[in-house]
Formats: structure tokens, sequence, C-alpha cells
């Protein structure tokens, strides 16, 4: 009985104990593993002029394109399955990554076999899907293109292919090559360089006009510009990698617009006249197919100019202007969702989103560029016009206006009237609208719940559920992981800043913590966002659980608070914002539960270089600093970002010395790491090596990690997996 009695009392131990554990997370979950994907609804693709919407999706056999409806949110039929594919028809049906469609949806343009180029540009084998003939073309027989594009009336494509410009006409499968002179390194038609892609967001470089008749597009000349090498060591003898990069300073691209007409067959240059260097960020058909929009910023990005050209008399005229005492975003980034600022009414009005009032809001001109009316206005800032729906004198945005943590979506009406809030859950939406405004997707999440799907109407009413990942939430659930706390304090200068804090289970109120601040920290960008944030949120729950504080400051420089709080570290980079951070770490250091002597950093990019400049002149805070991918000296990175935020090296040169990480090396004295890819076309490995070179000659003690053949996400096979353990080691002993 004594024996019965023990076993049973034995086995309840083994069921309380696994009841309360707590089960730990681990790198090979987080990084590896695919347990903690969330389960993404498909990419919705809205079709013109209706209330309803494609996606891609798959049976157990076959991948298939659904059409479906916006106000029920059931399907209407299949126009593509990939069983209907010839046999004979040489297509991999899961190398297709995406696909778009005509504007009348006849047809289905497929990429496959993408592979990226830089941050936004790719190349892809094309197929055309005719719905109605159910029949498959290959866009070309002769290798992989670029950028392809219907036509307005869906009957021809144009694409991009070794930096020249080609038309298909898919009634006769002739193909025309629009340009001759493309050159890798020299000339590019059709596309944009590494510099305009990674700046302005821009990788597509020509535009059909609206009835089809013409085409714009972008032409650079890349022949003055100085080449950057990559190396790559994944063979015998190593290969290198040449490209045009124009650094701080340095000679950029000659850009020009060109029309070409598609009857005539011939090209038209827009001369665009000015003594000084100019950008040419975006070219934008207005709704009259004979007026060209041509945005045209200076150097030094202060002044911004829309000009109007007219293809039938040769006439380019300004039609907006703005000017500002530091620069001008003209495509706002916040946290990577770029938002254009022009958008043309049916009658060539237009909406323009502007800081020029202290905070991005929205106005409307009448098209000869006399304002209408500012139609959103606050201490707040517009993230992104979302549409604009004619019919009903309604333009939809995502704002900051409940706080610069949360995104929630808004209406307003064209005369300025009737604002309205159209979220109704607090943290963040992303949106996407049916094509007559009627209804919107909706992909919300906030720091502690992984995306929630779901359709709404037009005033926010939901619909249907789409996808609530309850298979996540339950798994997250089983992890009992601690909860992200949001906070906030004011500096020593009167200063008040967003941070988010993440906490391990069950504090001893007797024991003192280590932190870890997570820091990015560049101008207009947050890592305190009311946001989920997937595979980096566990992580930092990982550390939590090892017994570690994670903290996460926005520091003066960054975004959604308007146009003073993000500007005011212009013309002198890593200097407020070193001392944000360094009053981070004095706050911690004052509560009861943390260790002061026990506070280290994290960044990556631009937040590389605020960990560097921390683990230097502000050295007596930080006991431990790892620094991924840094800037070390800006006169090393490119010429548009780089002058936006510090203006010519020769006309500020003293604060691109104070800037500079180099110019403090000597003052290191914690641990530090230093992690770098080294095949980074965006950051180069000469930022580290610089530094390093720095570190040597002071008799610097670091340690460093290098990744050959990876960029600037340094990831690819086990790479994630190997950093992070690397990252989550060196903290566990020196921190």
């Amino acid at each position: 009985m004594k024996k019965i009695f023990f076993v049973l009392f034995f086995y309840l131990l083994i069921f309380v104990s696994g009841y309360t554990q707590t089960s730990e997370l681990t790198n090979e979950d987080i990084w590896k593993s695919s347990k903690f994907h969330p389960d993404y609804f498909p990419e919705i693709v809205s079709l013109k002029n209706t209330d309803q919407y494609c996606i891609m999706e798959a049976d157990e056999n076959n991948l298939l394109i659904n059409k479906y409806d916006f106000a029920t949110g059931n399907k209407i039929e299949t126009i593509f399955n990939s069983k209907f594919i010839n046999k004979n028809d040489s297509i991999q049906v899961d190398a297709i990554s995406d696909f778009s469609l005509s504007d009348d949806a006849s047809k289905i343009l497929f990429s496959l076999s993408t592979e990226s180029i830089y941050r936004h540009s790719s190349t892809s084998d094309f197929y055309v899907w005719d719905i109605k003939k159910q029949k498959l073309k290959s866009l070309t027989i002769d290798g992989k293109q670029q950028l392809a594009e219907f036509s307005p009336d869906g009957t021809k494509i144009c694409f991009v292919k070794e930096n020249n410009i080609f038309i298909k006409d898919l009634t006769n499968d002739k193909i025309t090559q629009v340009t001759n002179d493309g050159k890798f390194n020299y000339i590019i038609n059709g596309a944009t360089d590494w510099v305009y892609e990674e700046e302005f967001s821009a990788a597509k470089g020509f535009f059909w006009s609206s009835d089809g008749a013409e085409i714009a597009y972008y032409k650079f000349d890349e022949s003055l510009v100085k080449e950057y090498t990559l190396t790559f060591y994944d063979s015998l003898y190593p290969s290198q990698y040449h490209y045009k990069y124009p650094k701080a300073g340095e000679d950029g691209s000659k850009v020009s617009v060109w029309i070409y007409n598609l009857k005539t067959q011939t090209s038209q240059k827009i001369e665009i006249k000015d003594d000084e260097d100019y950008y040419i960020p975006r070219i934008r058909w207005s709704n009259d197919p004979d007026k060209l929009a041509i945005f045209k910023m200076n150097r030094l990005q202060n002044k911004f100019d829309i000009l109007m050209y007219d293809i039938t008399n040769k006439n380019l005229k300004p039609n907006y202007q703005e000017r500002n005492k530091k620069y001008i975003g003209i495509i706002h980034d916040f946290n990577g969702k770029y938002s254009d600022v022009l958008t043309f009414l049916k009658n060539n009005d237009f909406i323009i989103t502007s800081e020029k009032d202290g905070f991005n809001h929205i106005y409307l001109y009448k098209n000869d560029g006399t304002l209408k009316k500012q139609l959103t206005k606050g201490n707040w800032d517009v993230i992104e016009v979302e549409g604009i729906d004619e019919e009903k004198g309604i333009v939809y945005f995502i704002s900051s206006e409940v706080s610069p943590m949360d995104r929630s979506l808004y209406s307003v009406r064209l005369d300025g009237s009737d604002k309205k809030k159209i979220s109704l859950t607090v943290g963040c939406n992303n949106v996407v609208f049916s094509g007559k405004y009627n209804y919107f997707s909706n992909t919300w999440s906030d720091a502690n719940t992984p995306t929630i799907s779901s359709i709404h109407r037009s005033d926010g009413v939901k619909i249907k559920l789409l996808n609530d990942n309850i298979r996540l939430n339950k798994l997250l659930n089983s992890y009992h992981l601690p909860v992200q706390e949001f906070f906030t304090f004011k500096t020593s200068q009167g200063v008040f800043l967003n941070g988010w804090m993440i906490k391990p289970l069950n504090m001893d109120k007797n024991k003192k913590y280590p932190v870890l601040m997570y820091v990015y920290g560049g101008p207009g960008i947050q890592t305190v966002v009311n946001e989920w944030g997937f595979k980096y949120s566990l992580w930092f729950r990982l550390l939590a659980q090892k017994g570690y504080i994670v903290v996460s400051i926005d520091n003066r420089g960054t975004g959604a608070r308007g146009e003073e709080f993000k500007k005011c570290t212009y013309s002198h980079l890593g200097n407020i914002e070193v001392e944000d951070q360094i009053e981070v770490a004095k706050y911690l250091s004052k509560l009861p539960y943390v260790d002061a002597m026990r506070i280290g950093i994290f960044g990556w990019s631009y937040g590389g270089y605020l960990t560097a400049l921390c683990m230097t002149k502000g050295a007596d805070y930080f006991k431990t600093g790892v620094s991924v991918a840094p800037v070390t000296d800006w006169r090393f990175y490119d010429n548009i970002y780089t002058e936006r935020y510090m203006g010519l090296p020769k006309e500020n040169s003293s604060n691109y010395k104070e800037s500079s990480v180099l110019t403090y090396a000597n003052l290191v004295k914690g641990n530090l790491l230093l992690i770098q890819g080294m095949a980074d076309d965006n950051v180069h490995l000469q930022n580290s090596a610089a530094f390093i070179n720095e570190l040597i000659n002071n008799n610097k003690s670091f340690e460093s990690q290098f990744y050959p053949d990876r960029n600037h996400n340094i990831y690819g096979g086990n790479s994630r997996l190997h950093l992070f353990n690397r990252i989550t080691e060196y903290i566990l002993k020196n921190l």
C-alpha cells in the first residue's frame, strides 16, 4: 500500500511540475524551425473598379488563384489552377513567387524563380496566363527579365532586360526593343541605379500612360560613378562583383527622362535645365495621358518641385514647390512603410502629403498647382494615404493620432470635414481597399499579439475573420512568455521619450537584473511601435527567460512625432541620439530592480552605428555592446541618404568628423562584439575594417564575427541561427 501511494505521489509531482513549468525558447525554435511562423493570410490583390479580390492559394496538389467577394469573403471562382497547365509547358509551378493581373482581369502575369539583385530589385522568368483561353505563354525564351508589367488594356507587356526596355505584343507575340544603349555599370534604361533603389525606394523606372500610347522612362548614366567591389569566397579563386556606389560628396548618376511613343516607335528626351546637381526621385503620369509629373530635388534635398510636362506642346512648367531649411522627405519612410506623396484625382487635381506645417499632413491642390484645402491638421503625422473614393469624396489614411506607437485608419472628406477614426482596435493596422472603396482587408497586431486578418466595410464594421493565428497564440501561451510593456520617461533636458520593456517572469524583488537595450534610432525609424515583432520579439523574450530585462527607446530623430522631433539631428548625426540613449541608461540604472553595472546595448545598421558610439562616447554607462553592420564614418555611405541628413562633406567637414565612430575609438573600454556581412552592398565591410584598424591603433580589445558572402541582412542557410547563437552566447558571457 505504501509503495502504491509513493508511485501515485511521484506521478502527481511529475504532472504538477509539467503543468506549471515554463517552456524555454531556443534560438533553434526562433531562427531555424518554422514553429513560430505566423499563419499568414495570402496577399490580397484588389481588382480594379470592383469589390472583388484575388489571392494565391494551394490545395493538396495544385496552385490556385481564386477570386473572392469583399462583401461576403466568399469565393466566386477559380481563375487559375495549375492542373490546367499543359504538360508540354516547361514551367515549375512550385517556383511561382508572385502574380499580377491585367486591369481587365483577363490575364495573369506570373513571376517564377525570382532572384534578388539588391533590396527591391530582382529578375524572374515571367509567364502570361490567358484566363479565357486557358493558355500559358512565356514572356521570352532567352533568360530572366525585370519589372514586367501589363499595359492598361492588357494587350502588351513592358519589361527590362540587361538594362534595356522591351515591349511584347501579346496579340502577335512580337517583341519591340525600345532602347539599345543599356550596358551594365554604364547605362540603365527603365530601372534605377543602386542608390535610387535603396534611398528613394524605387526599382521600376518606366511607366505606362493611362491610354497605353506612351511609356515614360528613366535613363541613368552611371559612367562617372565610382565602383565598389564585393568579394565572394564560394569558389577556388574568389570572385568579385563591381557595381556603382556613389558615396557622400562623390558623383552620382546623371538621370534623364524620356518618353517612348508606341505608334511612331520613337523616344523623346525631356529637357530639364538646371545649373546644379539634382535628383528625379519619381515620375508619374497624370490622368491626362498627355501630361507627365516629374519630381525634382536639388542635391541637398531641401528644394522640391513637381514639374508638369505636356507631350503635345513639349512644355515643361512648375506645378508645385516646397522649400525647407533642413530637408524634405518626399518618400516618407515610417518603419519601411514607404508612402509616395502624390495622388492624382480624375480631374487632375492632386492630393499631396507634406510636413510644411510641422507635421505630415494631407493637402488638396488644383491641377494648376493652386492650394484648395489642407485636409488634415494636428500634432500627429499622417503615415500613408491608403486611397481616395472620389464618388463619395473621401480620403482614407493611416495616422499616428492615437499615439506615435500606433497606426490607425481614418477617413476625411475632400473638403476637409468629417474626419473619422475607422480602426476599432489599438495597435497597428495595415489595410488594402477594394477597387470601389466599399471594403478593405485589415491586418492588425499589437506588441503581444500576432497578426489577425479580417475584412471590413469602409466604415470599419467587420464582415469576416480571415485569419486569427490561433495555432500560434496557443503555442505562445504554452511558453508563458513575458509581455512587452510600454512606458514613457522624461530626460534631464525635459524631453519625453517612448519606450518598451520586457521583464523576466516572477522577478525576485531582492534581486537586481542586467539590461540589454535594443536600438535603431535613425531618422524617422521607430523601434517603439505597438505591433508584433515576429522573430525579434521572440528573441527578446528568450533573453528575458534567461534573466535579462530588454528595453528599447525611440530617441530624438525618430518618426511619427512631427518634423521638429525628427529633424533635430540634422547635420550632426550620432550626437543627440547618443545623448538620449545615455539618458536611458541613467534612468534604468536608478530603477530598484536594475543592476547599474550590467547595462548593454545591441543594434543593427544605424543601430549598429549608435551601439558603437555608445561603447565609445558612452563607455562609462555601457558594459557590453553588440554592433551589427554599423556605419562607422558617414563618408563611406551613399550620397542620397548621407547628404540628406548631413549635407555635403566639404561644407560640413567638422560634423562629419564628430559624427564618425572612428574619432572615438580610443574611448572603448567595455566588451565590444563587431559583426559584419562581408558581401554587404549597403553598409560596406570598409566601415568595420576602418573601425577595427582604429581599435588596433589604440590597442583596444574587441571581438568580431564575419559572414562571408552574406549581405546587409546576414541570412541564407544557417546564417541567422549562427548569428543569434553568437550574440546570445556573447551577452550571457559578458553582460
